[in-house]
Parts: structure tokens; sequence; C-alpha cells
């Protein structure tokens, strides 16, 4: 991946051309990549994705659908980049709602900068880990679709504390077979030590429970 698509996106929605602009010049002076959209549906219609850390600001109230319905959709997608909401009015019950689906911060214009850009910097740093939890993910599953069937039976006896005699007595083979299959899982999950097996397996993403970024 290129040093350029690795560099922070923060995606502006705000119908107001002028908070549009004035954003886009405060990203922009510290070196921050800006893609701006006037709705929730521009967005959509648009073939943005991004491709390293980034996050969302998102005016509350918008033409068409609110930003806090859209958010909402983003999250029944399973999309979980980072939220930071803007809104002209201190509207306290917007704000709970938009923090209790996970929102990074809420604030009211006219925002202050600091404010802002100390919420774009932890909704990034948020992201980044969120985008490295991922491909650790990615990466064990890999390794866990390359074993046969008997090395993932074996495996899961292994991680749930069975000693070899009773893999062996579960499967009708010898116990010498059993430690050649655990050798070919510990090699192939890149375990250097049952400890370590068990910490992968917990990595493991649990079916449907996946989730998605915009990347």
């Amino acid at each position: 991946m290129s040093e350029h698509s690795e560099k922070p996106t923060v995606i502006v929605i705000d119908d107001d051309r002028n908070v549009r602009e004035a954003l886009d010049g405060l990203l922009q002076s510290v070196g921050l990549r800006a893609q701006l959209f006037a709705s929730a549906q521009e967005f959509i219609n648009a073939p943005t994705r991004l491709d390293g850390p980034g996050c969302l600001i998102l005016d509350v109230r918008l033409p068409g659908q609110s930003g806090l319905d859209f958010h909402d959709d983003l999250l029944r997608a399973n999309i979980r980049i980072p939220v930071i909401f803007i809104s002209g009015h201190a509207d306290v019950p917007m704000s709970v709602r938009a923090m209790k689906t996970g929102a990074v911060e809420f604030l009211t214009k006219p925002v202050r900068h600091q404010d802002l850009l100390d919420a774009i910097q932890t909704a990034i740093s948020r992201d980044a880990a969120q985008r490295e939890v991922g491909q650790v993910q990615a990466r064990i599953q890999v390794d866990y679709e390359s074993l046969t069937p008997r090395e993932r039976g074996v495996f899961s006896l292994v991680v749930a504390g069975s000693p070899n005699k009773r893999i062996a007595e579960q499967f009708g083979i010898s116990i010498a077979t059993v430690k050649l299959h655990r050798g070919n899982v510990m090699r192939k999950m890149r375990a250097h030590s049952l400890a370590e097996l068990i910490r992968i397996a917990d990595k493991l993403p649990k079916a449907g429970s996946g989730t998605s970024t915009l990347g």
C-alpha cells in the first residue's frame, strides 16, 4: 500500500457549503485529506472508500436522511468507521443518542478548532487500532482455513485443554498421530507454545460477528 493511500482521511458530510470549505481548509492545514459531501446520499453514491485510517464528521441535520439515522444504517451494515457529530443546536437527547451508539464526540457549532482536531485524532487512532485488529483476525482466519478437517478437530480439543491421550481416544487414532497433528497445527497457526495457541484461538473471528470498515 502506498504512503499516499495510508494518509489519514476525514470524510465530511454537511449540507452547509461554508462549513465544508472551512473544515477542508482546517484539515489540510494539519496534513489530513478531506472528502466533502453535502448529504448522506451524495456520499453513498460516490465511489469513496478509505484505504487507510480515517473518520467521519457528520452533521446531525441533513437534507433527506439525518446524520443520526445514517449512522444507524452504518452500524446495521457493520461499518465501524469512527464518527464525530456536529450540530447547530445543543440538543441533549440527540447528543445522548449519538454517544450511546458509539460516536467519538458530539460538538456544537461553531466548533472550536482544537476541540475538533482533538476528536479527530482520537477517532483516527481508534480506527487505526480497529483496522490492525481486523488485519490480525484476517490472517488468523487464513491460517485456520489451511488446517485439514482433522487438524481443526485436534486444534479445538487442544485449546480446550484435552490431553493427547483423550484426543487419541476421541478420534480413534494413536497418540503419535495426535502429536503429528498437533505439530502441524502449531506450525500452520504460527504458535510457539500452547498458551500462544490459546490466545490465537481467542482471536479467531466468530461466525456471524464480522464487521466491516470503509476500506
